[in-house]
């Protein structure tokens, strides 16, 4: 649906870089990075907001490159809704309208059904100026989708909203994507939403994707440092290999199976190393004794640093396990690390 084939966009002191990157028709896609990674840029390019130094945007086999973006038949969400304040909820609604030929015209009925399912039929003759966030950012989900885009472009679209606010409005963004089946992308840097409404996701930083993947396996299986830190892995070392083992500094970690093609680095998420007062079996398990170093509270769990001899490991504990440890009387405990939970990339 959506292909981007050596895209380039060079700008003052920032660049996307050769991104090459393919949505299918009806996916739910997220694009994810960190605040200034160039997610907004590649979104405006593909709309045609943005100008394009070199390569192909390529929308439903056609390519739209350098069509303006009223000949592009898309959609666009903005985190600060972009909705016009001297004009009513309908009107907004259906501003986009004025571009469209006749016979491209979506029915009453169509423009009824879409306000039904945002839940505005009670707001369409209500100013701008008093609704409330989440009602302005429905309204601006209404005002894209009334010209039956083929693709619905979002930019961080949850961000600018409290937290019931945000949780309602992801609801119904999972809901309309479920009934209507066109092609969303979505640019974010939250977690949660990643996970709650993507099928595949790219992640890119200083303009460069670093993975592209179904979101799940982004999460289990990060291709590189950056993205393994950037999705939580709190445990990222750089490492030499020799067969089934992984050795960082002078600690031996023992793996499933030897890995595959060229690796530098294993990752474990901090959920993933156990701290006990005893030393556990070693089934299956790498087991290591410590001291804890460091433990930091980060409201729902405590993160507690642990230092061997060579590594620093963090976990995640709750509030008992850690009142069960008692560090501050326990001089030494072992921590534990199943081999499958070692991440090699």
């Amino acid at each position: 649906m959506i292909q981007l084939n050596r895209l380039r966009i060079d700008l003052p002191r920032f660049s996307i870089q050769d991104i090459d990157l393919s949505i299918e028709k009806g996916q739910f896609f997220i694009l994810l990075g960190p605040t200034g990674a160039g997610k907004t840029l590649v979104l405006e390019a593909i709309m045609g907001l943005a100008p394009v130094t070199s390569g192909q945007i390529i929308v439903a086999g056609k390519d739209v490159t350098h069509l303006p973006p009223e000949k592009r038949g898309m959609g666009i969400v903005y985190q600060d809704y972009a909705l016009f304040p001297h004009l009513t909820v309908l009107k907004n609604i259906s501003y986009g309208l004025r571009y469209r030929k006749i016979d491209e015209q979506p029915t009453e009925k169509h423009l009824d059904r879409l306000i039904d399912q945002l839940n505005l039929s009670h707001l369409v003759d209500r100013s701008i100026h008093n609704l409330s966030g989440g009602e302005k950012q429905r309204v601006s989900l209404a005002r894209a989708l009334a010209v039956n885009p083929s693709v619905l472009l979002l930019d961080e679209p949850l961000s600018a909203l409290d937290p019931n606010f945000r949780e309602d409005l992801r609801q119904v963004l999972k809901k309309l994507h479920q009934e209507l089946r066109i092609t969303f992308l979505m640019v974010t840097h939250d977690f949660a939403e990643a996970l709650f409404l993507g099928e595949q996701m790219a992640i890119i930083n200083l303009g460069k994707i670093e993975q592209i993947d179904p979101v799940s396996r982004v999460f289990q299986q990060p291709a590189t440092p950056f993205v393994a830190e950037f999705v939580g892995m709190k445990n990222i070392f750089p490492a030499t290999f020799n067969k089934n083992r992984a050795i960082v500094d002078n600690l031996e970690l023992c793996l499933q199976a030897p890995p595959e093609g060229r690796k530098r680095y294993v990752g474990i998420r901090a959920e993933d190393v156990s701290i006990s007062k005893i030393r556990p079996s070693n089934n299956g398990l790498n087991v290591f004794k410590g001291k804890v170093s460091d433990i930091i509270d980060r409201g729902l769990y405590y993160e507690v640093s642990v230092s061997t001899e060579e590594v620093v490991f963090r976990a995640m504990l709750t509030k008992s396990a850690l009142f069960e440890i008692n560090p501050s009387e326990t001089k030494e405990i072992h921590i534990a690390i199943p081999s499958s939970a070692i991440h090699v990339f």
